[in-house]
């Protein structure tokens, strides 16, 4: 079968309308545009295999901006990086409105900047819907059923997530686990 060999032959037959031709790019070039993620990343697999998705849905929309069809890997490559840095703020933002947050929220009296530190350190260790149970129900007051209605999630759901929520922060303060 004759089909088209180069990278400029199969960036054509894409901008032509094939979707058979743009998977076959994405496949010849997608181990060098995840690894490239992953190292960068540096973190697992999924978030750079996330990236990498990102980039390749954007890269089918703007095909037609691409300048020189041989060197289709170094711009996917570029729309990864861009991506990436994307990830990359939006993880910062997210972080840096969670410390705004734990800023404002008001420590009991007799907490030491310790154990305020020890409890932010294992709330952003916990999974983000069990955090967010307990942001909601310990930290704000608001009841189990307030928070399963809130977060969408079952009302046993949330007292399980609050229970080992608060079990984790009670051990990061060193206090009793079954409290």
């Amino acid at each position: 079968m004759g089909g088209p060999q180069t990278d400029a032959e199969l960036v054509a037959r894409a901008l032509a309308g094939s979707d058979a031709a743009f998977s076959r790019l994405i496949e010849r070039h997608q181990a060098a545009v995840r690894g490239f993620l992953r190292r960068m990343l540096g973190g697992g697999w999924a978030e750079a295999d996330d990236v990498a998705q990102d980039a390749f849905v954007a890269a089918w929309g703007a095909l037609r901006s691409l300048r020189d069809a041989a060197g289709v890997r170094a711009w996917l490559c570029g729309i990864a990086w861009r991506k990436a840095q994307d990830r990359i703020r939006s993880a910062r933002r997210g972080a840096a409105r969670d410390n705004i947050w734990l800023e404002t929220v008001e420590t009991p009296p007799g907490v030491s900047p310790e154990d305020r530190m020890s409890v932010t350190a294992a709330m952003a260790e916990l999974p983000p819907d069990v955090r967010a149970c307990v942001a909601l129900c310990l930290a704000d007051g608001w009841s189990h059923g307030e928070a399963s209605m809130a977060l969408g999630l079952p009302l046993g759901t949330v007292k399980s997530h609050v229970a080992r929520g608060r079990a984790s922060l009670l051990k990061a303060l060193g206090g009793p686990d079954d409290a």
